[in-house]
């Protein structure tokens, strides 16, 4: 009898200990080996559909991948940290892959039916240039800048978000300052001043007439191409017209940052810090600092928070640490750090091998559509991966 008992004992030591082995394992990784690895889960979960027409994963519905054809707007996502995570660790392998997901994103420099073509190109080919020098790559920038140009509004001094309905006759969203980058990058390769111009000409109309006096933003203005009048200010994927939808504002708050660091022209400077502190002293935003959906909408135990606002607006305040005085710069690093901290484990972090292989847990799509409500999204890693790029960057 006392055999069998010691024999169990034993066992159940061995089992425990075993168990702590592969916890410890696995919390003894750094948060940039547990996305590598989720990613190299999602790459053999989505690489079966690299030869479709629906080549790029994009989030997780009715507990499945969901994928999306390059004319997607999220559509560069995926590349594009592919890119992060060869920069992240130097990994050879990732960058193999970047290359084969981006080309495949050839066809989109031509498109003119869209305004995220920042989104699309700049976050594959545009990254791709910061670790390859290649001519082709820069071809497809400036033509894709092209493109994106083709849908600026003169009279109206802005570039056309989605196509005219019978809502509006020329919505213009706060997400096409995301946009913007890529224009710069297209007068660098080009010398034409083009779109540098319409780049400054897009902020500068969204900065007059897209704020409220508290810095926050409208989602969606309607304006007249002919006097440039503000016909509407709605939302689309906010709690209200009125309300501050989180995504829009951490769009805004990193296309300012790039305007400055781009124009060093410090009114871009200014409406950033205004912007960074409308976010981060918002009397609704929660203690580990990744807001709710909508900083205005109603709280309760089943508001959806959006981990793609947080991620965003972590990676845009590194950046905007680096052009301000002390103060402000530790204030800002420091909020970014606490995002990063707060992402970088339960409940937002996935376990590996869970959650499609997806990093993140919990954002939001569109919730007035009930579309992809506290799921994962290919461009929250995507900002979440180019955030511990820059914090890395910063520490070193």
């Amino acid at each position: 009898m006392k055999k069998i008992n010691l024999l169990v004992i034993l066992t159940a030591i061995v089992f425990i200990g075993c168990k702590e082995k592969v916890v410890t394992e696995e919390q003894s990784m750094t948060v940039i080996e547990k996305a590598a690895a989720q990613y190299e889960h999602l790459y053999h979960n989505a690489i079966s559909y690299m030869d479709s027409d629906r080549p790029m994963p994009r989030t997780i519905v009715n507990g499945k991948l969901h994928t999306v054809g390059v004319y997607d707007w999220t559509s560069g996502f995926h590349p594009g940290s592919m890119w992060n995570l060869y920069g992240l660790t130097n990994d050879i392998t990732w960058k193999n892959r970047a290359v084969a997901y981006t080309q495949i994103m050839d066809t989109i420099q031509y498109y003119e039916g869209t305004h995220d073509l920042g989104f699309m190109i700049g976050d594959s080919y545009g990254n791709a240039l910061k670790y390859m020098d290649k001519e082709a790559y820069e071809k497809v920038m400036v033509q894709a800048a092209k493109s994106l140009v083709s849908r600026f509004k003169p009279k109206a001094g802005v570039i056309q978000s989605w196509n005219s309905n019978d809502r509006w006759q020329c919505p213009v969203i706060i997400d096409n300052m995301m946009n913007l980058e890529m224009l710069f990058e297209a007068t660098k390769i080009s010398g034409d001043s083009t779109f540098y111009n319409v780049a400054i000409m897009h902020a500068d109309t969204t900065m007059a007439k897209h704020f409220r006096e508290d810095y926050s933003s409208y989602h969606v203005l309607d304006y007249d191409t002919e006097t440039g009048k503000v016909l509407k200010r709605n939302t689309a994927q906010g709690y209200k017209d009125e309300s501050a939808w989180a995504r829009g504002q951490a769009w805004g708050l990193y296309g300012y940052i790039v305007m400055y660091r781009e124009t060093k022209d410090e009114k871009y400077l200014d409406q950033s810090k205004n912007i960074a502190s409308f976010i981060m002293n918002h009397s609704n935003l929660p203690e580990d600092k990744i807001p709710y959906w909508d900083y205005d909408a109603p709280v309760t135990k089943d508001t959806p928070r959006d981990a793609s606002a947080a991620a965003i607006t972590a990676s845009a305040l590194f950046e905007l640490s680096t052009y301000v005085e002390d103060d402000l710069e530790h204030a800002y690093v420091d909020r970014a750090n606490t995002i990063l901290e707060s992402l970088s484990k339960e409940p937002y972090l996935a376990e590996i091998g869970t959650n499609e292989g997806f990093i993140l847990k919990h954002s939001t799509g569109h919730k007035p559509q009930n579309s992809e409500i506290d799921v994962p999204l290919n461009y929250a890693d995507y900002y979440f991966l180019e955030a511990l790029l820059r914090q890395r960057d910063m520490i070193k």
